[in-house]
């Protein structure tokens, strides 16, 4: 019994010292301060996967902070050159309590890798002096007793804001690395406000003030007011110019001044009008007056009193009141009619010389009597004396008006009381067609028969008894060239029918391919038909070598309307009356041309019939 209670003792000694041999042969070493928690072997798969390496994933398990960076692809562990390896290739363990687990060469480490490139003092300045808990912005981050992880890149969160939350927290867009002062980024024309002139070279402190706020030394940067340059410079003019200075001054000098072109003067209460905008100040203005009462010398003067300024030449004739007739675009300039009352003169101004220059007719005093009684007192003669009578002229307002001298008023009823009354055509035709020749107006001694104007196109082919002295009005009308009148029957031969219904050119005009003057044949005298007309028949009908068509035709048409079958050798009767005349005259050859065979001269039964 004894001996059983001994071995059951031996046995469970043996157990409990079992963990305590297994640890000795299974560990590789002690771990690192950082993980003694983790000591123990039911501990080990808290980093190992049983069978396998260091897990990464269980690292990052434990180190959050690290994990959430990377997944952000944000700090040193997310490097191209990094995230490539396996934590423990940098971080190994089991090497005794003393080891330093995280370890690198600090003045080698590349900065640039956790992305953020040290520039500037940045470079030179010990680890610690940024990697402090005082600088990590994580509570749980803080706490850690030994980690570069937890600082924000903001300048505010190493140093201390020197502007005292008056300005931007994006430091860099002042300052650099290398000094906080001078602040080489910043650039004033980047501002509300950019500096010219003289402002380049003035001290900052000059326009930004040094005080103490909070206990602080500080330099005001902003709240500095600059919309008027009394804010900052003293009003030399007492606010009696206005608060614009840059209207007359520039940033280069108060003495240089520019007000000219700039200066709004409408805010003096006195517009500046025409000729007024381009005089230099100096004209008006005592510029040589102290700076307070510079500019003020014409002050409380208004625009109508122009004789405050200007000599009155007129000596008071029209009274005082210059714009009346005078503009401020140039006193010569009269303003008229609707300004100066010209209808209180001798002359009353109408049409065109309502825009005239007054110079044009008052060439001395304005206030000198000048002849005006006719127009020829001012202007020249354009017709040179061709409407003299009895040594006078006659006036000009008889044809023209003062709305244009280019528009006649002569009427037609004055032209038909004339030597030459318009009818027809005449009185449609302009009168430049007949009164200019040569850029040159004629209106007396101008011929009065056709020729005198028109081309004679006759050329002396029309017998003299039916053109006495080329009046061509004996077949011609003024209501048109081919409106013809003639009576045809003092010729001789009177047109009957169709013949009344030709134009005169059918048959006197030149015929197919024939050649000379158009109309050389006004003057022939031809009677007989076959003058004109084709001889259809031939010789049949001819008597003495004549052919007397108006036997049978008629001058409406061609029908032979006057033919008598009976007074032939041929009397037509019974059923012969009935027959077509083709049936028995018929076409035949003679001398090679074809003609219908009127005259017959057998008339035998079986001449015909057969």
């Amino acid at each position: 019994m004894e001996n059983e209670y001994d071995v059951r003792l031996i046995y469970l000694i043996a157990i409990v010292s079992l963990p305590i041999s297994l640890n000795a042969q299974l560990s590789p070493g002690d771990l690192a301060k950082v993980h003694e928690h983790l000591e123990g072997n039911l501990n080990c798969t808290q980093c190992h996967i049983l069978g396998e390496k260091v897990s990464d994933d269980k690292c990052l398990s434990c180190h959050l902070e690290l994990k959430s960076r990377i997944n952000q692809n944000k700090g040193f562990h997310a490097s191209a050159a990094v995230k490539v390896k396996n934590c423990a290739s940098c971080h190994s363990d089991h090497h005794g309590k003393g080891f330093q687990i995280v370890r690198f060469d600090e003045k080698s480490f590349d900065h640039k890798a956790v992305g953020y490139e040290l520039t500037g003092k940045h470079a030179r300045i010990d680890c610690k002096a940024c990697h402090r808990p005082a600088h990590i912005v994580s509570d749980g981050i803080r706490l850690k007793k030994y980690t570069y992880l937890g600082l924000d890149s903001k300048c505010l969160n190493c140093h201390e804001d020197a502007h005292q939350n008056t300005l931007s927290k994006s430091c860099s867009n002042c300052h650099s690395t290398e000094a906080f002062v001078p602040a080489s980024n910043f650039q004033h024309q980047k501002t509300k406000y950019n500096l010219l002139g003289k402002h380049k070279s003035v001290d900052c402190k000059q326009c930004h003030p040094v005080e103490t706020r909070n206990g602080e030394k500080f330099q005001r940067f902003s709240g500095i007011a600059f919309s008027n340059c009394s804010n900052c410079h003293t009003d030399v003019h007492k606010k009696e110019l206005g608060l614009k200075c840059n209207e007359c001054h520039t940033e280069e000098s108060f003495q240089k001044f520019i007000g000219n072109d700039r200066f709004n003067h409408t805010a003096t209460g006195f517009f500046l009008k025409g000729k007024h905008k381009s005089l230099d100040c100096s004209k008006c203005h005592n510029t040589t007056l102290p700076f307070n009462l510079v500019f003020q010398d014409r002050k409380g003067i208004k625009e109508d009193q122009c004789i405050t300024c200007h000599k009155d030449i007129h000596e008071g004739k029209f009274g005082i009141d210059c714009k009346e007739c005078h503009s401020t675009d140039g006193f010569r300039k009269i303003n008229h009619p609707d300004k100066f009352d010209h209808n209180l003169t001798n002359y009353k101004l109408e049409g065109k010389h309502q825009q005239v220059d007054c110079k044009l007719c008052h060439k001395e005093d304005f206030t000198k009597n000048i002849p005006h009684e006719t127009c020829a007192s001012c202007h020249k003669d354009f017709h040179d004396g061709q409407f003299y009578k009895n040594g006078l002229n006659t006036d000009c307002a008889s044809c023209h008006t003062v709305q244009s001298f280019s528009i006649s008023h002569y009427t037609i009823e004055q032209h038909q009381s004339g030597t030459f009354p318009l009818t027809g055509a005449h009185e449609a035709t302009a009168c430049s067609a007949c009164h200019l020749k040569e850029s040159k107006w004629t209106f007396t001694n101008l011929p009065e028969k056709c020729v005198g104007c028109h081309q004679d196109v006759h050329g002396g082919y029309i017998n003299q008894q039916y053109d006495p002295n080329q009046n061509c009005t004996v077949c011609h009308q003024t209501d048109s060239w081919q409106n013809i009148q003639f009576d045809h029957s003092k010729t001789g031969y009177q047109l009957k029918g169709a013949h009344s219904k030709q134009a005169c050119m059918n048959c006197h005009g030149l015929t197919t391919n024939e050649t000379g003057h158009p109309y050389k044949h006004f003057n022939y005298k031809k009677s007989n038909c076959t003058d004109c007309h084709n001889n259809v028949h031939g010789n049949q009908f001819e008597i003495n070598g004549i052919t007397n068509c108006v036997s049978c035709h008629g001058f409406e048409n061609w029908k032979a309307i006057f033919f008598n079958h009976d007074s032939t050798a041929f009397k037509l009767e019974g059923k012969h009356k009935e027959v077509s005349c083709g049936k028995c005259h018929r076409e035949t050859l003679v001398e090679n041309k074809k003609i219908i065979q009127f005259k017959i001269e057998k008339f035998e039964c079986v001449d015909c019939h057969h």
